[in-house]
């Protein structure tokens, strides 16, 4: 246990994970008054930042009593107490570098002052805005990012999958040759696979794809199959379609850069399961651009949002164009949407239902905080699969990186499960000049 610190939390770390406060071990923790100024901004609406600041809320009114602005409130056992710094706090060296009464402002004159108060003691601020850190580290204060939720090992997120070299071209023969594959204590694999991990065995003279099946561990062949016109152009896009396509897994991440085909090949394997489910559900969060809130657009909701789903449209015609105008395929799709069979929206309409015999996609999941992936995951009712898709290097919101965002803290929480399946698409198929722009730009 290392010496005791004094933690000062910023508005956005709690609008991050309303249970912060449990997060800090033995260590002190100050709230500055203009954090809960802030949240109040934040307590109307239905958006997750906005159920995070009123859970926040209903926890600080457990833990509150009549220390809390003086000798601070005591959070449990083997943890320290947390304060409210109240009032106006006076930092003359943030007031000479930053003079305007703003509220980041006012956070940094809390670490100044009780930097100077307990000088025995590191102070720091733990916040998410990177402007911040940066500001503090300008006048000599303290500062980190909230790490907790963080996943250390994103190196799975920049390679492609796994070569091995040198096997048995015998074993490979006999995978080719048998439908349930081969007991995986036939293999000296080096390293343990995960479950549902896919790979590439290869031998002087033979290859083959391959995937461990954690279900009969056997590592079986993985087979080059079309979905609803869609055929794979790669080992990578093949590989996808073998855990996309297997009812036995009920929850999938595809990551990868531009142009890999994720929500393609999502879209194409939930339509080819179609008799499977009741409904086919695309969605994807809303992020707005700049500081332009939603709500200024014209129209109705599904007005308001049909810009944001495009993306999802533009997929869903792609595969009607495998296909000819008048063909069976492209009535069935056009009579699932009418029906309501196959839906695109927004991902905060899905809020608060239960998906029952769903295939669910979820779009761009990097721009999720891991809460809000764990509260969709726990929408799933009976006989639903849910598939993430996204882009670890394309995150549109401010406060989350490509190490905390929801979709990677699910792969790194969920990677070791029987029911959870990963691949990470590295060649791009869009286009040559996709591919170029995405690799040089």
């Amino acid at each position: 246990m290392g010496a005791k610190k004094n933690f000062v939390i910023d508005t956005n770390v709690i609008l991050h994970d309303y249970k912060c406060l449990s997060n800090f071990q033995e260590n002190d923790i100050y709230l500055p008054i203009v954090v809960l100024e802030e949240l109040d901004k934040f307590k109307k609406g239905n958006e997750q930042i906005n159920f995070n600041a009123r859970e926040f809320v209903r926890e600080l009114d457990l833990i509150t009593d009549d220390n809390l602005f003086t000798k601070g409130a005591p959070l449990g056992e083997g943890m320290g107490r947390l304060f409210v710094v109240a009032g106006q706090v006076e930092s003359k060296r943030v007031q000479e570098s930053f003079p305007e009464r703003l509220p980041d402002h006012r956070i940094l004159a809390v670490v100044d002052w009780l930097t100077r108060k307990d000088p025995d003691t590191k102070s720091i601020l733990v916040t998410k805005d990177v402007n911040l850190r940066m500001k503090a580290r300008s006048i000599g204060l303290l500062c980190e990012d909230y790490i907790t939720d963080k996943v250390v090992n994103v190196d799975i997120f920049e390679k492609a999958n796994e070569v091995f070299d040198g096997v048995d071209p015998s074993l490979i023969d006999r995978i080719y040759s048998s439908r349930e594959g081969l007991d995986i204590s036939e293999f000296d694999f080096k390293d343990v696979l995960h479950p549902n991990e896919c790979f590439i065995l290869r031998s002087d003279r033979n290859s083959v794809l391959a995937r461990y099946n954690p279900f009969t561990h056997s590592v079986c062949r993985v087979n080059k199959n079309k979905n609803y016109g869609v055929e794979p152009r790669n080992a990578e896009q093949s590989f996808a379609f073998e855990v996309l396509n297997d009812p036995n897994i009920k929850l999938v991440a595809l990551t990868g850069k531009a142009g890999t085909g994720k929500t393609l090949l999502a879209l194409a394997s939930a339509l080819s399961q179609q008799a499977e489910y009741k409904q086919i559900l695309l969605a994807r969060p809303i992020v707005a651009l700049s500081n332009k809130d939603i709500g200024f657009l014209p129209g109705d909701a599904q007005e308001k949002v049909a810009p944001y789903m495009q993306p999802l449209f533009d997929n869903l015609n792609v595969i009607k164009r495998q296909f000819a105008t008048n063909s069976t395929e492209v009535k069935r799709l056009e009579e699932m949407q009418k029906n309501e069979q196959l839906v695109i929206e927004a991902l905060a309409f899905i809020r608060g239902r239960s998906l029952s015999e769903t295939y669910c996609i979820i779009d761009e999941s990097q721009n999720l905080t891991p809460h809000e992936i764990k509260t969709i995951i726990t929408r799933a009712g009976e006989g639903t699969k849910m598939v993430f898709t996204g882009d670890i290097q394309q995150i549109d919101q401010p406060y989350l990186d490509s190490q905390s965002n929801g979709l990677v803290y699910m792969i790194d929480r969920m990677r070791d499960q029987n029911l959870f399946a990963h691949v990470n698409l590295v060649k791009g198929e869009r286009s040559e000049l996709s591919e170029l722009a995405s690799n040089l730009m």
